[in-house]
């Protein structure tokens, strides 16, 4: 009888020891599996902000310090080529300053049409009101805090406008001796007469307009024939841009997306065939270009 006593003691207390042990798991390998997770990417996937400008292949990204920082890339500034050209071979026949040396100024104090403000004010050259301009304006910080610069209803009266403030101002005068088609002269004279404070300003202009051969549009104007200097970058013949506005049945306009293999495939011509109607050297495209199909 006191041996069963003895038992049913020992069976209570293990019992009550047993009921008074925590639940929460203590082993490392427990507290592991209860740890909270968090979400993570997938194996060999990593996450990367989305771009601000759209790329291709071959389509460099640069960044434009002007009145305002600006990343663009090699397809932009040919888009803003295309839309521009006209009017920078316009103006050189009407005031005598080279295509490319407005194109190339344009890329650069605009940053390609992306700069504020060429988006805010239609202003592609950074001109500033100065004490004659009776137009309207917006402020913009430059070399001081909110500076007052001239606001345009259209890029083509800016354009125009940096004609004029080249062609008006005694200081600019020597540029004119310069030949029409002489953008090397042009660039250095810039900063010369003190059109910009940057040493580098001639490099920059010059850099562009071999970049992104703007010298065929000086040669349109003058009759010469152009040589590219890059070979990547489009060349336009005078011929293809007479008819750039015509709704010539020989001639495609290149469409976002498009290439030589999908544009040679809808008119049936081989690749090889395309190019050579085109003069084109290599599989480079752009957005506006007129191609001869037939």
């Amino acid at each position: 009888m006191f041996k069963k006593i003895i038992t049913l003691f020992v069976i209570a207390v293990l019992a009550g020891c047993s009921s008074s042990k925590p639940t929460i798991a203590t082993t490392k390998k427990q507290a592991a599996v209860q740890k909270p997770r968090t979400a993570s990417a997938k194996k060999g996937v990593t996450s990367r902000p989305t771009a601000k400008y759209p790329s291709t292949n071959n389509n460099t990204t640069e960044v434009i310090q002007s009145t305002s920082k600006t990343v663009v890339t090699s397809d932009l500034i040919n888009n803003y080529v295309l839309q521009y050209k006209d009017i920078a071979m316009g103006n050189m026949k009407t005031y005598g300053i080279p295509a490319s040396i407005i194109l190339a100024q344009g890329i650069l104090e605009s940053g390609a049409g992306r700069g504020d403000l060429a988006l805010t004010a239609n202003n592609h050259f950074g001109i500033k009101c100065h004490k004659d301009w009776l137009g309207e304006s917006v402020r913009h910080d430059d070399d001081s805090s909110q500076e007052c610069f001239r606001k345009y209803k259209e890029s083509a009266e800016s354009y125009r406008d940096h004609a004029l403030f080249l062609v008006g101002k005694n200081r600019y005068a020597v540029l004119f001796t310069y030949g029409k088609d002489d953008y090397k002269a042009w660039s250095k004279g810039l900063r010369a007469c003190g059109y910009a404070t940057d040493p580098n300003y001639p490099d920059k202009l010059i850099s562009y307009i071999e970049r992104y051969n703007l010298h065929q549009y000086d040669c349109q104007v003058t009759g010469k024939s152009y040589t590219a200097i890059n070979k990547s970058a489009p060349v336009r013949s005078s011929s293809s841009s007479s008819v750039s506005n015509s709704n010539d049945p020989n001639l495609y306009e290149v469409q976002k997306g498009d290439t030589l293999y999908s544009i040679s495939k809808k008119f049936n011509i081989l690749v090889d065939d395309l190019k050579q109607k085109n003069n084109l050297t290599d599989n480079a495209l752009s957005i506006g270009q007129k191609l001869k199909v037939k």
